[in-house]
């Protein structure tokens, strides 16, 4: 049972120092297909393998993995993982969410190929979220044009989470030493949160919805020409199957994005064009939750998919959390067949 956030919002413990989103690990039936999906369609870069996982990073990144695909009978996610500062913190964090009644797994080096040592909690929400300093180095390949391939995926951004209670999860991220940068929200209540630890729009949101579940992991690249391409790859192939929903510009964040869905249904943005959040006065921009924009700010319509459907969890046994629906209702006024809109 996930232990109550208002039996625990005494913290006498500092949070651990994190640095950004470093990682997802995804269940994937069926390996190859996930490989046809994730490396030859949308570009990623193979850093290892064997024969249950495949360890992927984008050509900016100097770790080992921003994903790992495993194979297992059930698709699901997991772990989310962030990267803390130092080697002290992983402790830190181990004592700051066990002081809140949660689960704590430590893990020796290479428990996860290219990790070193970890931390893995069940977070109050039902989410295993992992928190680790040490990676195995790769080699940057930003200015390898020659290798571009796919939608040329720079590096992982951002997790997409739905939480039953949007309110909780913002009061708890930012406990944990989070900034908001934008919000949805209307007089009575708040619907969603973009959080950062990196000076970006967000390492984390928090949007309501039935949870624990991953709603998206967003990759970034660097101009928006790479995601039309993707697209127009997929279309060439009769796979447009695997296009959800846009090429759009989002309202919150100024994100160009797409958003795909892999052959397990786990969904993926790769998005450009977002800001800087690293100043100290930067102030939460509030979108009402009455704007249209808000989603797509061409006021394209958002398919019932993209709100009713997202990856399922796992706890530290590997057994998938069932899911509860909101805690809080969205108002009438902003919910129609298709979820909120």
């Amino acid at each position: 049972m996930s232990p109550s956030l208002e039996q625990n919002n005494m913290s006498v413990i500092t949070p651990p120092n994190i640095v950004r989103t470093a990682y997802a690990e995804l269940i994937v039936t069926d390996l190859e297909r996930s490989r046809w999906f994730w490396v030859e369609m949308l570009g990623f870069v193979i850093t290892a393998e064997d024969a249950d996982a495949l360890y992927l990073r984008g050509y900016e990144e100097l770790s080992h993995h921003s994903l790992v695909l495993r194979k297992g009978k059930t698709a699901a996610n997991a772990c989310i993982a962030f990267r803390v500062w130092a080697d002290n913190d992983i402790d830190i964090a181990a004592a700051w969410y066990s002081e809140k009644g949660c689960r704590v797994e430590h893990r020796g080096a290479g428990s996860t190929r290219g990790i070193g040592r970890c931390v893995r909690v069940e977070d109050p929400f039902g989410f295993t979220v992992e928190f680790f300093n040490q990676s195995d180095k790769a080699e940057r390949l930003l200015q390898r044009f020659d290798l571009y391939r796919g939608a040329a995926i720079a590096r992982i951004d951002h997790f997409n989470i739905c939480v039953n209670n949007p309110q909780s999860a913002f009061d708890f991220y930012t406990s944990l030493g989070f900034r908001c940068s934008e919000t949805i929200e209307d007089d009575e209540r708040l619907y969603a949160s973009w959080m950062y630890r990196k000076p970006s729009v967000h390492d984390i949101a928090t949007t309501g919805g039935a949870s624990p579940r991953l709603h998206h992991i967003g990759f970034f690249t660097p101009e928006s020409q790479n995601i039309l391409r993707i697209c127009d790859a997929f279309g060439a192939l009769n796979q447009q199957k695997h296009i959800e929903r846009g090429p759009g510009r989002h309202g919150v964040s100024n994100a160009f994005y797409v958003y795909l869905r892999d052959p397990d249904g786990h969904r993926i943005e790769i998005y450009t064009s977002d800001y800087f959040t690293g100043d100290p006065d930067h102030e939460t921009y509030r979108w009402s939750v009455a704007d249209m924009r808000r989603r797509d700010f061409w006021g394209a319509a958002v398919v019932p998919s993209w709100y009713a459907e997202a990856s399922s969890v796992l706890n530290l046994d590997g057994q998938v959390v069932p899911s509860s629906e909101l805690t809080v209702q969205p108002s009438e006024a902003v919910v129609g067949a298709d979820g909120f809109r």
